[in-house]
């Protein structure tokens, strides 16, 4: 990595734009920077530091510090620009800080973000943009480098304090540094990592203890009394042991439920053997008390069935009787049938006879049946007189049809007359109304053409109006941006004739001694200009100038804006007054149209639409009205037929009316013909129908009376047919007569009760004979009196004696399994504990040996540490090469890994005296010695941190104070170290203000101190 060209504006102390250029510095190999204390020498390098990384190292980026000058003027920003070669790439950075800057309009400040810009160098195409974003070229420029800020603050800026403070420092600081420049974060990331790991395995394995502990709790619980015989776990969770004791105890819980099972298992068998005995005694008893029982049962129902023993004689008797009545219950009902059919026949002929006239009423039956005959024959001989009738009566009711349709044609007579009366002035009005509608359409279309215009008026108008508002606002953003512009075309004037008045200071300011001036020529400068209060350079200038450029294009803008606006409104009010805008229909339009065409303001939006709406709702009258033209052709169109309609509907009655009065007199002589007929046969009767009724009422009454009469006759000998068949069964069956057999006649209900009632009493009579018949009965009632109850008594102590001793070996027995069945889950639970534990073991071996605290680890060196201290002694033999050169072999840098007091092992660092032979801690050093034995370790340890970027290149480095504690001869050994560097072409900058390294280094970047602020100068 080579610097190129640094630019410094309004950064730290310098107030104004300053250029270091490196190459010209470069070119000697060794240069110095110098200035008086606090003139900024460290803050060129912090510039360095803040082009490449974005922040100053160390403190100096400390919260709330601004990077922002005070010495600057308001309006210049602060910016770092540098222009380095690295990784074969010539690039060109920028960046601002976030910085408050003035507001462009109105007072006071506002905030301005902070930015950064990278470009690249091509030869063919010159510099290109290739970012903006502060990641990317952070990114990209960490890559090239190699190296994070803090390690490029170490290696390329050499800050002399901060090593000798490591010679000094302990182990704990020395590590601090070391991780920094290294990163061994990745190995402090294993020691944590394995540190996590134990924790975890530790916290797994002690979860697992804690699940065989529950199942030790579980299986005490399950063990209950057996369970005390045990001795208790006294081992904690995560200890060793824990899972072999708690096997133990449950080998010992299980060995005494199972004697228990045993012995349960014993006392079931006694128990089941009393409960059998006292269940056989039981059974005795019962069945004792039962028989004697049955056998007391069996005396009282052979009692019982001979107290019923009459009744049962009696049933038996009359059960017997009513079954011989029953051979003479059908002749007795065929006897009540037919007297009951006697009865009815005799009814109905007494109602046939109350109906006939008075000498029929004793007629026999064929008298009855030859007048039936009789008028049947009269009753024929009506056919013809019905049909003559029945004509007469279609006759009348054709003649009323005719008088209707002679009614009905009357009145569509006088309906066509009454409408043909009108039709003159109905069709006159319809022609009316179509020549109305055909001129309103006409008018539609004129007052359509003028409002198109109208309208389009009224629209422009509009825009005139609007656009007058934006005329008013263009026309003072003009006047806004011209006083812009004034004010900055003086600002510019202001300042440049100020520069005009300091320019003698500004050329003076790069006159050289030596080098002839550019205005007079002389190479000797004895009174140079200075710059005076408020001096301008050039780049305010520039600024002022391009501030009054940006403000003439604003005042150029807002002037093409206001010429815009000014013709689109003039466009509108053209179209506003149009001289050829339609005249309304009356004379208020008129007057407006000449009032535009005489050349006065035009018309405004409210007078354009009061127009506009007139003539739409003139032309929306016109429209309706010319819309019903249509309507009234087909009005017209539809009287018309109507018209012929109804004079055809007149004639059309007119001769209906001639055919009506032709047929209304063959009807009369028709109906005088049948009159006469009918006349001859109704006789006294109204009409043919109503003689033809009576005479077949007449021949129904006979035919019925005849009817009855043979019936009664007929139901009178079945009566006394059905009275001898009675007699003659009686007899046969026993009884005297026909009355007594009727009196003993029982119901199927009657007998079947009667039947019951016998069979009841012989079931009962040999169910006793079966019992009496029995000899175990008869043997138990010889015997005392049983008692069950006592047997009950001993049968439940029994049987509850027996359901403990279930009781207790199932509680025994699940016990056993609960056990066993626990004890195989503590077993899974120790056999799934073993990898796990030793995992643990194994990884807590580890974590122990990385932190430095297990016994294995002798010198208690962390793992980062151990890491650390092989850098460490890297960096010692790379620094001790230098180290005896500038110390004329008297010293040698020797990295130490032994304890100091109770502190861990591994960051020691010691000096070797050549003189003495004696090794020593670098603590011991004096001033000088430190200084040269700190600028060896930091020069040893940038070619360690440069081989571990990568082998990047580093052409520049910086050195930064401390020369000024070393004699002479030493001074002169460390330029000669310095010097060597210039071998692999490198160029080193010494900071100091040291005056006897102005002597002795030609090449020179000197910083002043003013009250404007600093400022360097090249001194070549």
């Amino acid at each position: 990595m080579r610097l190129h060209r640094l630019s410094i504006t309004a950064f730290g102390p310098f107030g104004a734009t300053q250029e270091v250029d490196f190459d010209a510095l470069s070119s000697a190999g060794l240069f110095l920077l110098h200035g008086p204390t606090g003139a900024g020498k460290t803050s060129v390098l912090d510039a360095v530091c803040f082009a490449l990384y974005g922040a100053v190292p160390g403190t100096r980026q400390s919260p709330g510090a601004s990077l922002r000058s005070d010495h600057a003027p308001a309006d210049l920003p602060t910016e770092v620009q540098l222009e380095l070669t690295v990784g074969g790439r010539r690039l060109e950075v920028t960046r601002s800080p976030a910085q408050p800057r003035p507001k462009k309009r109105g007072d006071g400040f506002t905030l301005e973000k902070a930015q950064s810009r990278l470009r690249g160098h091509d030869p063919e195409r010159g510099w290109q943009a290739l970012s903006k974003s502060h990641q990317e070229i952070g990114e990209e420029l960490t890559r090239l480098i190699g190296m994070s800020r803090d390690q490029f603050c170490q290696v390329v800026l050499l800050p002399q304090g901060d090593f000798a403070r490591f010679l000094r420092s302990d182990a704990e600081a020395r590590g601090k540094l070391l991780g920094r420049l290294f990163d061994t974060r990745r190995f402090a990331a294993v020691e944590e990592r394995l540190a996590e790991l134990r924790r975890g395995g530790e916290a797994r394995v002690i979860a697992a203890d804690e699940r065989i502990l529950a199942l030790a709790q579980r299986i005490a619980q399950a063990a209950g009394p057996a369970g005390g015989e045990a001795t208790p776990i006294a081992a904690r969770p995560g200890e060793p042991g824990l899972a072999e004791a708690v096997l133990e105890w449950a080998a010992v819980a299980r060995s005494t439920a199972r004697e228990r099972l045993d012995i349960a298992h014993r006392v079931l068998t006694g128990a089941e053997g009393r409960q059998r005995t006292a269940r056989h005694a039981l059974d005795t008893e019962r069945e004792l008390a039962r028989l004697q029982e049955r056998y007391e049962e069996t005396v009282r129902r052979a009692a019982a069935l001979e107290e019923r023993r009459p009744e049962h004689d009696r049933c038996q008797e009359e059960l017997e009787r009513a079954r011989k009545a029953d051979r003479v219950a059908p002749a007795l009902e065929l006897r009540e049938e037919a007297e009951l059919a006697h009865r009815r026949a005799d009814a109905a002929l007494d109602r046939a006879r109350a109906q006939l006239p008075s000498d029929l009423a004793d007629a026999g039956p064929d008298q009855l049946a030859e007048l039936e005959r009789r008028f049947r024959q009269e009753l024929g001989g009506l056919e013809s007189a019905r049909r003559a009738e029945a004509r007469s009566a279609g006759i009348d009711g054709e003649r009323e049809r005719l008088e209707r349709e002679s009614r009905a044609d009357d009145a569509t007579v006088r309906d066509a007359d009454a409408w043909l009366a009108g039709w003159d002035a109905v069709h006159a009005g319809l022609r009316e109304r179509i020549a109305t509608a055909q001129e309103a359409a006409t008018r539609a279309e004129r007052l359509a053409g003028l409002l198109a215009p109208a309208r389009r008026r009224l629209e422009a108008a509009r825009r005139r109006d609007a656009l007058a508002d934006e005329l008013l606002a263009a026309g003072e953003t003009l006047a806004e941006a011209r006083e812009r512009a004034l004010d900055a075309h003086e600002s510019w004037l202001g300042l440049r004739e100020r520069r005009l008045r300091d320019i003698a200071a500004e050329l003076a300011a790069g006159l050289v001694d030596g080098t002839p001036c550019t205005v007079c020529g002389s190479a000797e400068h004895p009174a140079p200009a200075t710059e005076g209060d408020g001096h301008v350079d050039r780049a305010t200038e520039e600024t002022a100038l391009t501030a009054h450029r940006r403000a003439e294009e604003t005042r150029a803008r807002a002037e093409q804006a206001l010429g815009l606006v000014r013709e689109r409104h003039a466009t509108a009010h053209a179209e506003a007054r149009d001289a050829a805008a339609p005249a309304a229909a009356d004379g208020s339009s008129a007057a407006v149209a000449d009032g535009e065409a005489q050349g006065a303001p035009g018309p405004s939006v409210d007078e354009l639409r009061d127009t506009v709406d007139r003539l739409a709702a003139e032309h929306a009258a016109e429209h309706l009205l010319a819309a019903g033209t249509h309507a009234a052709r087909e009005a017209l169109d539809a009287a018309e037929r109507e018209h012929a309609d109804r004079l055809e509907l007149r004639q059309e009655a007119e001769r209906r009316a001639a055919a009506r009065t032709s047929r209304r007199e063959a009807l009369d002589r028709e109906q005088t013909a049948l009159h006469d007929e009918l006349a001859a046969v109704r006789g006294a009767s109204g009409s043919v129908a109503a003689h033809a009724d009576r005479l077949t009422r007449r021949v129904e009454l006979l035919a019925e009376a005849a009817e009855a009469v043979r019936a009664e006759q007929d139901a009178a000998r079945r009566r006394k047919e059905a009275d001898d068949r009675l007699s003659d069964a009686a007899f046969r069956a026993g009884f005297d007569t026909p009355e007594a057999a009727a009196a003993t006649l029982l119901d199927a209900a009657a007998q079947r009760d009667l039947q019951h009632r016998i069979d009841a009493w012989q079931a009962e009579a040999a169910a006793v004979a079966d019992r009496r018949a029995e000899r175990d009965a008869r043997e138990a009632a010889e015997q005392p009196a049983a008692r069950p109850s006592a047997a009950q008594g001993a049968f439940e102590t029994a049987e509850w004696l027996l359901r403990e001793a279930s009781s207790a070996l199932a509680a025994a027995d699940q016990r056993c399994g609960e056990l066993t069945r626990l004890s195989r889950q503590a077993a899974d639970e120790v056999r799934r504990l073993g990898p796990v534990r030793q995992e643990y073991e194994r990884v807590a071996r580890l974590a122990g040996l990385a932190a430095g605290t297990s016994a294995d680890n002798e010198r208690k060196m962390r793992l980062e540490a151990y890491v650390l201290a092989a850098r460490l002694e890297q960096v010692a033999a790379a620094a001790t090469a230098r180290l005896q050169r500038m110390s004329s072999g008297r010293y040698t840098l020797v990295h130490s890994d032994a304890r100091t007091g109770g502190r861990r092992a591994g960051l020691g660092l010691h000096v070797v005296d050549a003189w003495t032979g004696s090794e020593r801690d670098t603590a011991t050093l004096s001033g000088g010695e430190t200084f040269f034995a700190s600028l060896a370790l930091a020069l040893g340890l940038a070619d360690v941190v440069t081989e571990e970027a990568g082998g990047v290149r580093l052409d520049t480095l910086f050195i930064d104070e401390g020369f000024g504690s070393l004699d002479d001869q030493t001074l002169d050994e460390v330029l000669d170290v310095l010097d060597s560097l210039r071998e692999r072409d490198r160029s080193v900058g010494i900071v100091s203000h040291v005056a006897d390294l102005r002597r002795r280094i030609p090449v020179r970047l000197e910083v002043v101190k003013e009250r404007q602020g600093s400022s360097v100068r090249h001194r070549l």
